[in-house]
C-alpha cells in the first residue's frame, strides 16, 4: 500500500551514514513514488536558532540529490511555521494543560538527588525525569515571576493530559500494538524562551499538516513516541503508523552521530566514493545498482 513518509533531518551539521540510513528507509518505505504511489517528503527541522545553519540546510539537500533520492516540493520548514506552533500551545494553555516552570536544569537535577532518586534518563526524551516543583505554585505566583522577569519553560501537566485522554496506543510496524506510556516521562517541556516550540510539539503537528501515514525514524526516537500519541489525541490529530528501524553503528558498536564525528556523506563524496557505494555502506546494498 502506497505512504506518505518522510525524512525530517536539523541543519546542525552534515549528513552522515546514518541518516543515509534513514532517509533512503523512509523513501523505500514510501513504496512506488508519483502516479498515485506512495509520496516521500523532505522536512528541515530548524526550530533551534542556536545550532541551526543555512549552510548545512544546502548541504541537506545537496547530499541527498548526490544519493539520487528525489523529494515532493514543496520542503517544509519549521522555522517558517512557528504561529502554527504557538497556536497549538495556546490551546493547550487555555485547556489548563500547561504550566510555566522557572527550574533551572542543576536545580531540577539537585531536587531529585534530594528525593533520594537517581536520575532516570528516557531514551530519545528529555533526560531526568521533573519532580514537578512548579506545578503547585499559585497563579499569583506564577504571576510575580513573570512580571519579575524570570526566565521559564512552558511544561505539560502530564497527569491532568492523560487524564483527559485515557489509554492510548499506537502502531509499529516493527514490534506490533503499543501502549501509551507517556506518564512515565514526567511532566515535558514543550516550550523555551530560547526555543519557542520543542521537538516533541513541532513533529506530531508537522506530521499531520504533511498528512504523514507512516512515521520511519531511528530506535533511539522509540520512547519519544509515547509522548507524541499524547499530544496528538490533546490536539484531535491522526495516529500515523510508526517503524523504527535499527541504527548504523561504527566497529565499536557505537550509534553514528554528529557529536562523534561520523564520517559525513560530503567526506565520502571528497575521497571519490560513488553514490552506488554510498548507498551500500548505508545498508541499501539492493540500491547500489541504481547509478
Amino acid at each position: 500500500m502506497p505512504e506518505t513518509t518522510r525524512f525530517a533531518p536539523s541543519p546542525t551539521g552534515y549528513l552522515h551514514l546514518g541518516h543515509a540510513h534513514a532517509a533512503l528507509f523512509a523513501a523505500r518505505a514510501a513504496g512506488p513514488i508519483g502516479l498515485g504511489g506512495g509520496r516521500f517528503l523532505l522536512r528541515i527541522e530548524d526550530i533551534d536558532r542556536a545550532r541551526c545553519r543555512p549552510a548545512f540546510a544546502d548541504a541537506i539537500f545537496a547530499d541527498l540529490a548526490w544519493l539520487r533520492l528525489g523529494w515532493e516540493e514543496p520542503v517544509r520548514r519549521q522555522s517558517e511555521h512557528m504561529a502554527e506552533y504557538g497556536a497549538a500551545l495556546e490551546r493547550l494553555r487555555a485547556r489548563g494543560l500547561l504550566y510555566p516552570c522557572f527550574c533551572t536544569r542543576a536545580e531540577i537535577k539537585a531536587e531529585i538527588a534530594r528525593a533520594g532518586a537517581a536520575p532516570h534518563l528516557a531514551p530519545g526524551a528529555d533526560g531526568p525525569v521533573y519532580p514537578g516543583t512548579c506545578r503547585a505554585l499559585s497563579a499569583a505566583e506564577r504571576a510575580r515571576r513573570i512580571a519579575a522577569g524570570r526566565p521559564y519553560a512552558l511544561r505539560l501537566d502530564m497527569a491532568r493530559a492523560c487524564a483527559e485522554t485515557g489509554a492510548l496506543a499506537w502502531h509499529d510496524r516493527g514490534r506490533g500494538d503499543v501502549a501509551a506510556r507517556p506518564e512515565t516521562f514526567g511532566d515535558v517541556v514543550l516550550a523555551r524562551k530560547e526555543l519557542p516550540a520543542s521537538y516533541h510539539l513541532c513533529v506530531v503537528l508537522d506530521d499531520a499538516v504533511q498528512g504523514v501515514t507512516l512515521v520511519t525514524r531511528g530506535e533511539d526516537l522509540f520512547a519519544a513516541t509515547h509522548i507524541h500519541r499524547l499530544l496528538q489525541a490533546l490536539l484531535g490529530l491522526p495516529t500515523p503508523d510508526y517503524h523504527h528501524h535499527g541504527l548504523i553503528r561504527d566497529d565499536a558498536g557505537r550509534r553514528l552521530a554528529k557529536r562523534e564525528e561520523a564520517p559525513t556523506i560530503r567526506a565520502l563524496r571528497e575521497a571519490g566514493r560513488t553514490p552506488a557505494e554510498v548507498r551500500a555502506m548505508a545498508g541499501f546494498a539492493d540500491w547500489a545498482r541504481v547509478n
